[in-house]
Order: structure tokens, then C-alpha cells, then sequence
């Protein structure tokens, strides 16, 4: 039995508690995000790829997380403020929240535990130990701008590594397959 994202409590980046129900029927690309990374400027391409397949039904939820070298210092309106003026990021973000360790969200309990292994692991796995630190061991997310993909059943179905791009074949071909579904 697969679990579903939808019943686990978010809070919006305005503050206002939720859960992912109200994207039920939707395919979901959840992306843990950072204002300070030398990943931040995937946000323009995350963003290209909500603004090219919304329609179809595609929704981009990024969850801020300082779990990584403290590249998201901000607060939840420092975020968005950076986030809208950057990069003109229209999909939805959510409050900060941890992604990794200990005090982990429920929300990425449920994704990594779901999908342990990353697709697609690419040079970054190798920049970070290369610069001195210890990447997290699968389960756990490895860095900023990893991606989970979620079925229009709210089901887990793929998971890429932070170094792939969202205009790469393997996150488009996969988001293309879930909304032909």
C-alpha cells in the first residue's frame, strides 16, 4: 500500500496551514528549494517547466529547507521575496521546513521513504565530498533542488537527484508520462 501525500499538514509560505489535498488529480513535482545554493538558479527552470505544462495539470511545490550548509537562512517572506524577484517563481512554496535528520517533516518521511534511491546521481554527489563534506547516505535528500515526482493518485513514483535540471529528458519525459495518465 503506497502512502498518499495528501492528509500530511504543510503550511503555506504565508503561513496558513494546509495539506497537499487540494492538489489531488494533479501531478506534483515537490522540490526542496534554497536561496543560497549554487543549485538556486534551477528555480528558472523549474519555473519555465510549471509555466509550459500547468495546463495540463502539472503543480511545482517548493518546500525551503536550511538543512544544507545554511543556504536558506531566510525567513518564509524573505524567501518568497527573493523567489518572486529573481526568479518571477509563480508555483507555490511552501514555509521553510527540515528535509533531513532528526526533525525531519513528515512529508519527507513519506517521499524517502517511498522512493529511497535517487535517479540520476551526477557530479555533485562528487563536488560535495570533493569540498569536504559528507553527503547523506539514501534515504536521506541529498542536497537543495532534489525532486520528487507524484502520480495524479498522490503516489511517489520517481525521485531525481539535485544536479538534474528540470528541462532534463528524465523529469520531463516522466512528468509528460504521469499527465498522460
Amino acid at each position: 500500500m503506497s502512502h498518499s501525500v495528501y492528509d500530511i499538514p504543510v503550511k503555506t509560505i504565508q503561513g496558513d496551514e494546509t495539506t497537499l489535498n487540494q492538489y489531488q488529480g494533479k501531478v506534483l513535482l515537490i522540490v526542496n528549494t534554497a536561496s543560497k545554493c549554487g543549485l538556486t538558479p534551477q528555480y528558472e527552470g523549474l519555473e519555465k517547466l510549471y509555466q509550459d505544462k500547468k495546463e495540463q495539470g502539472l503543480e511545482i511545490l517548493g518546500f525551503p529547507a536550511n538543512n544544507f550548509l545554511a543556504q536558506e537562512p531566510g525567513s518564509d517572506e524573505e524567501i518568497q521575496e527573493f523567489c518572486s524577484l529573481n526568479y518571477q517563481v509563480a508555483f507555490p512554496l511552501f514555509s521553510k521546513i527540515s528535509v533531513a535528520g532528526e526533525d525531519k517533516h513528515p512529508l519527507y518521511q513519506t517521499l524517502t521513504q517511498a522512493i529511497p534511491e535517487r535517479i540520476g546521481e551526477g557530479p555533485w554527489w562528487k563536488d560535495l565530498v570533493d569540498y569536504g563534506l559528507t553527503p547523506n547516505e539514501p534515504p536521506e535528500v541529498l542536497w537543495n533542488f532534489e525532486k520528487f515526482l507524484i502520480n495524479k493518485k498522490g503516489e511517489v513514483v520517481a525521485r531525481f537527484a539535485p544536479d538534474i535540471t528540470a528541462d532534463d529528458a528524465r523529469i520531463v519525459d516522466a512528468v509528460n508520462a504521469e499527465l498522460a495518465k
